[in-house]
């Protein structure tokens, strides 16, 4: 099927809505947001030769942390096709334009959320990670407040400073959204976002360390259950002091879920080995221009070294040709290799290396690379593990 992929325009915003909703089995009424225009969102539509639309894609103009570095990215949601379109290249048209523009606009890397993950692997995008959320028994939570902390109930006026929270501890790690333009400065149709009711936070001398955003679910028999949007610390105290309120609902709310945000201070805190869990969410990862990938985002001060790579992308031609990566003093550079290398790399195998989901070796095994001493390729994956807290 030939189709032409341009912007939506405001009056076509309704029927891209109905078409979401019939693949997702979304609500009738869409969400007020959905229906206007948001300053950085992009959303696409594809159009047949008689008009009508059969297919699009968000780009929802996300930010993320990279190494203490903010990377301009094209974070992909709410793909659709109408379902006598499916399977005629529609998608592979919309996401491929999509990817140009986004590229145009400075955009580094994409991510998104599949329902299936084949269309999106044959596009370059690659598996990476799982957002996952947990249930845990609250009695079985370490009570008790720390030294030094201060324990007061939020306020919807604390939510820029409960951002600011999470930023300090985003930055330096990999993959997570900055949580700043687009949807997230969009007004909330309560006092609290996605319907939560309500934080308590934590203060160590007079600055905010801990904070925990939670929906309270209904019921307090043994089925009920108390649901962290958020929680977040700086300090082994905060942790200690929201671990201790989390386990304070158990009398009521017998079950705590919460997200798990790997190696932080809340996380060590747990008992994990009695951790159920409830969501998983796969997330896919590529790049949308490998030498920006390379250049905007922070690398680790330790990680010193080059290597050379034949990169292949059929959908995103710029990234394709023979690159030498070179890593030092914290920042990276991909050049023109001066020689034909003896390693390559298919966007997929660039993905989950960039992601430090994969190594070298491991590529090579799944078809991702190949060439003389692939473990070389371990370079490209220096740096935490990419990881991300936000569904989109």
């Amino acid at each position: 099927m030939t189709v032409r992929v341009r912007p939506l325009a405001d009056d076509e915003l309704p029927a891209a809505w109905e078409l979401g909703r019939l693949a997702f089995g979304g609500r009738r009424e869409p969400p007020p947001e959905m229906l206007r225009p948001v300053p950085g969102i992009l959303r696409l539509g594809a159009f047949d030769d008689r008009g009508r639309l059969v297919g699009k894609a968000t780009d929802t103009g996300h930010e993320q942390w990279w190494g203490g570095r903010r990377l301009a990215t094209a974070d992909v949601g709410g793909v659709a096709v109408a379902p006598e379109a499916r399977g005629t290249g529609v998608a592979r048209a919309v996401l491929t334009d999509l990817l140009a523009r986004a590229r145009e606009r400075g955009a580094a890397v994409s991510a998104l959320f599949p329902t299936v993950s084949a269309p999106y692997r044959s596009l370059g995008w690659e598996v990476a990670g799982e957002l996952v959320g947990i249930d845990l028994d609250a009695a079985a939570l370490t009570r008790g407040r720390a030294p030094g902390t201060s324990v007061r109930p939020g306020r919807p006026g604390d939510l820029p400073a409960v951002t600011d929270l999470y930023e300090r501890i985003a930055w330096s790690r990999s993959g997570l959204l900055t949580r700043r333009g687009g949807a997230f400065d969009l007004p909330s149709d309560g006092p609290w976002p996605n319907g939560a009711d309500g934080a308590t936070l934590v203060e160590q001398d007079g600055v905010l360390t801990g904070a925990l955003v939670y929906r309270r679910g209904s019921g307090y028999g043994s089925d009920a259950r108390l649901t962290a949007d958020d929680l977040l610390a700086t300090t082994p105290e905060a942790a200690h002091a929201l671990v201790g309120v989390l386990g304070s609902w158990a009398t009521v709310t017998p079950t705590v879920r919460l997200p798990l945000l790997r190696g932080d201070a809340v996380s060590a805190l747990l008992p994990l080995e009695r951790a159920r869990p409830v969501s998983r969410d796969v997330w896919m990862h590529r790049p949308v221009d490998v030498v920006r990938a390379v250049a905007d985002r922070g690398w680790p001060t330790a990680a010193r070294g080059r290597v050379a790579f034949r990169l292949a992308d059929d959908v995103a031609p710029w990234n394709a040709g023979d690159w030498e990566l070179v890593v030092e003093d914290g920042g990276a550079e991909l050049r023109v290799a001066g020689r034909e290398p003896d390693l390559w790399l298919t966007v997929r195998g660039f993905a989950v290396l960039y992601c430090g989901a994969s190594s070298g070796c491991a590529a090579v095994q799944a078809g991702l690379a190949g060439g003389a001493d692939p473990a070389r390729l371990d370079l490209l994956a220096a740096g935490p593990r990419a990881e991300l807290l936000d569904y989109f």
